[in-house]
């Protein structure tokens, strides 16, 4: 049990060392575009990008090489620098499910969590 809980903890640290430095832009407008991004899917998450809304391309996957599993979460700067606070969030999961959602308000938004409804 410890085992699975300790793997899991530096799991989500190093998923959120990389999240944390993959976005390196501030907008300098003071607004806190940072945003917890839960997994409560029951399904790894395998990649993860937010763009602007209106945006016709997703930008690079947050992710990168690391994934958040079921039951993990990861603190993401999503501030592109732009000054929008509004994001389209787009997942793929392990299963071949990919879940878009629109118009997330990262600078009212501090958690948004992924679930399997």
């Amino acid at each position: 049990m410890f085992k699975t809980f300790a793997r899991r903890a530096f799991m989500a640290a190093a998923v959120s060392a990389v999240a944390l430095g993959s976005m390196a832009f501030q907008s300098d407008d003071g607004q806190d575009r940072h945003v917890r991004v839960t997994n409560a899917t029951g399904v790894t998450m395998t990649h993860f990008w937010a763009s602007s809304a209106g945006e016709e391309d997703w930008q690079e996957d947050i992710l990168g090489a690391d994934v958040l599993p079921n039951g993990a979460a990861v603190r993401i700067n999503i501030d592109d620098g732009s000054g929008a606070c509004v994001y389209d969030f787009r997942a793929r999961f392990a299963d071949g499910d990919v879940l878009e959602r629109y118009r997330i308000n990262v600078c009212r938004v501090s958690e948004y969590r992924y679930t399997a409804d």
